[in-house]
């Protein structure tokens, strides 16, 4: 999960869900490539802060995050 923009500069082809592991149907979602990888400078200060967060904490607060299409 890097921060590489693609060639053609499209970062919402697909979704990067972190699924909470304690509120079931709560989570945290994020543009991202097909790869999964999110255009950090794209993202408003509060966005990034969450996805910073989601990432810090994988398997404490969050599942291990999917890539699914948009």
């Amino acid at each position: 999960m890097g921060t590489t923009r693609l060639l053609d500069g499209r970062y919402d082809t697909h979704l990067l869900r972190f699924r909470s592991l304690f509120n079931e149907g709560r989570g945290l979602v994020f543009p991202c490539d097909g790869e999964g990888r999110v255009d950090m400078n794209a993202l408003t200060d509060k966005a990034l802060g969450n996805y910073l967060y989601a990432r810090a904490v994988i398997g404490r607060e969050f599942a291990t995050p999917r890539v699914e299409p948009s």
